[in-house]
């Protein structure tokens, strides 16, 4: 694990804000998800040292946040969900300074700056101030400074903002990328689930101020052996008729699939024999798998039944 929560906890005032959060965070690529409100934003600014615990602590690559704060900024790069620069500079002037500050000497932060931001498909642009950039590249550039000093964990907050599609897809790729071969490990926070199921292996979910489940996406996924999602080349809507017919529900989408869900006594058997029998063929057949969503959803559902917010 690159992230250890020890019963942290933070208050705002008098209002607790994360309620002795405990979890092991492993994995190359991590999603954070959470419902407004739930303490994602607060556990990242606890992360980088920029609010004090009232309680427990956390420690990053074994660096603990109460005494090392500092430290532990050094190997971090936090890419924040608002733009942040610097008026009047270029974004290469810009990410030279931030390298600067990061410790590299003025030549290795120029020859990074350079690097990074033909990285994130900069090209020429790097030489235009910032505040003149649209939206979409100054999200690149806010990646880029992330990126600059060579940090060992990147954090992301809502990577993918002000993009247009093209854009988001691009951006996407690049955190993607980043998490499987850059050898950095990648927080991403994001409320669209999509994002997160595209770009991380893993995934922490935070509800009401408590890390609520952690685990690799693909284990999370459970298959339900009474649903089947298939394809099929013929007459479906005489085939929907006939599944119906046996007491199984069955619906088609709007994506040319269907989904049947048999009953405790259903047997598989019965699908191949019926498509046999009116001639239709099969194309695809396999078991529903959770999407992040129903993950996402159920883990929320669960919190709220067994352990209710304590906060003040």
């Amino acid at each position: 694990m690159f992230i250890e929560l020890d019963k942290l906890t933070v208050n705002y005032g008098k209002r607790r804000v994360l309620n002795q959060m405990d979890a092991q965070i492993a994995g190359r690529s991590v999603g954070l998800l959470g419902p407004n409100g739930a303490g994602k934003s607060t556990l990242i600014k606890t992360l980088l040292g920029f609010i004090k615990p009232v309680g427990g602590t956390a420690r990053v690559l074994g660096h603990d946040v109460r005494s090392e704060a500092m430290r532990i900024r050094q190997i971090i790069g936090y890419m924040p969900e608002h733009a942040s620069y610097i008026a009047g500079l270029s974004a290469v002037r810009l990410l030279r300074y931030l390298g600067e500050l990061a410790g590299l000497d003025s030549t290795a932060a120029m020859e990074r700056a350079h690097e990074v931001l033909f990285y994130v498909g900069m090209g020429e642009l790097r030489y235009r101030p910032v505040e003149t950039l649209s939206l979409g590249n100054q999200q690149r550039v806010k990646l880029a400074q992330a990126l600059v000093h060579g940090p060992k964990i990147l954090i992301l907050d809502e990577p993918t903002n002000a993009l247009d599609p093209d854009g988001r897809n691009e951006m996407l790729q690049l955190v993607r990328d980043i998490g499987r071969i850059s050898g950095s490990h990648v927080i991403m926070c994001s409320h669209i689930l999509h994002d997160v199921e595209f770009c991380c292996e893993s995934v922490a979910v935070i509800n009401k101020g408590r890390i609520v489940l952690t685990g690799e996406i693909a284990e999370l996924r459970r298959e339900d052996l009474r649903v089947y999602d298939l394809e099929i080349i013929g007459n479906s809507e005489r085939f929907l008729g006939a599944v119906a017919s046996m007491g199984w529900t069955c619906n088609a989408n709007d994506r040319g699939g269907i989904r049947i869900e048999m009953p405790e006594d259903g047997d598989t058997r019965s699908i191949f024999k019926l498509a046999r029998e009116l001639n239709v063929q099969l194309r695809h057949l396999h078991y529903k798998k959770d999407s992040l969503e129903d993950i996402f959803v159920n883990a929320l559902a669960e919190s709220e039944r067994t352990a209710p917010y304590a906060g003040a």
